[in-house]
């Protein structure tokens, strides 16, 4: 799949890291470093502008490794880029950690996966099938 991309930043474009890498990282484009404090967000940004098929998504997500060594998430996991959005992307970065995060120019913050989605019909009924499961959600089906 071609997507068509405008890099504003002064960084090399998003790529796959291994053969079988669902989600591509995306830098920092900053021009000064960012102080996130505990349980402080900013949006990051990233310099790439996208357009996206009609029927696609970008889907903006954590790293793993800067949530489990530092405890930097995506506030708004996953974020969601749509088909008809030109803006710049951006990474709505929370620390959840006790320590201040620096985020630097060129800095791995997140992850962006391109997915494609449906549109759903609603149609309208007074009830619905049933299930063995039911009303059951939350923890139902069992802690094992």
């Amino acid at each position: 799949m071609q997507i068509k991309i405008i890099n504003r930043s002064s960084h090399d474009l998003p790529n796959y890291e291994t053969i079988a890498s669902a989600g591509m990282d995306l830098r920092a484009s900053i021009a000064e470093p960012v102080v996130l404090k505990p349980l402080e967000r900013a949006i990051i940004k990233t310099g790439l502008f996208i357009e996206l098929p009609v029927g696609y998504e970008a889907q903006v997500r954590p790293r793993s490794g800067l949530a489990a060594k530092k405890g930097i998430t995506v506030l708004n996991a996953p974020g969601t880029v749509d088909a008809d959005y030109r803006g710049e992307v951006g990474v709505i970065l929370v620390n959840l950690s006790n320590e201040d995060f620096i985020v630097e120019n060129g800095e791995r913050v997140a992850q962006m996966v391109i997915a494609k989605h449906e549109r759903a019909d609603w149609v309208e009924v007074t009830e619905l099938s049933e299930t063995s499961r039911g009303e059951g959600g939350f923890g139902s089906t069992g802690i094992k």
